[in-house]
């Protein structure tokens, strides 16, 4: 019994050690924290901030901080110092705590026609087309994919994926991709 304590306490405390090195994620959630404030203050603050892909949290009273790539004790030390510099508060100490919720939003492609699993997929920031439609389980055995259509925006494309710079073209969330069935005079 006291073994599984033990091992369970180590387990959990490299956890925590794992987390307090990790550096923030663009694309996820940070809790913040704050205390040293007024009580009507602190409700402003204890709430999950989304990381944005550039990087960015926009924080109350001081705007955007830079927050992707440090860690989470960095960016304590970063916002208690914009705030004292702001002359906003005088003892402010932050909590920051990296969540484990992972992405806030989940961002999607939508992949379909003569594909083995159409449908949504995850999208990531270096996605590109030919690689959605391989997570898509790639084209059947009756898809082109000499007239693959890609939609963003309303607005409809046709790229040939047996030619390298092609299969390259990076996508954006929301964007959808069909695969046409062959036909017997271009494939």
């Amino acid at each position: 019994m006291n073994l599984k304590r033990i091992v369970a306490g180590l387990l959990a405390f490299i956890c925590m050690s794992v987390s307090a090195l990790a550096q923030i994620q663009a694309g996820r959630a940070i809790i913040v924290t704050i205390s040293g404030v007024p009580t009507e203050e602190k409700a402003r603050f204890d709430v999950n901030y989304p990381v944005s892909e550039s990087g960015m949290i926009n924080m109350p009273f001081i705007g955007q901080v830079k927050a992707a790539g440090l860690r989470a004790e960095q960016l304590q030390a970063v916002l208690e110092a914009r705030y004292k510099s702001a002359g906003i508060y005088t003892h402010p100490t932050f909590q920051v705590i990296d969540s484990t919720a992972g992405k806030i939003v989940e961002q999607l492609v939508v992949v379909g026609g003569q594909v083995r699993r159409p449908g949504p997929v995850p999208y990531n920031r270096n996605l590109t087309l030919y690689q959605a439609i391989q997570n898509a389980g790639g084209a059947t055995e009756f898809g082109s994919m000499k007239r693959v259509k890609l939609i963003r925006n309303g607005q409809q494309k046709q790229y040939d994926l047996t030619i390298l710079q092609f299969m390259q073209i990076p996508l954006e969330p929301d964007d959808t991709i069909e695969v046409p069935q062959k036909n017997i005079m271009n494939g």
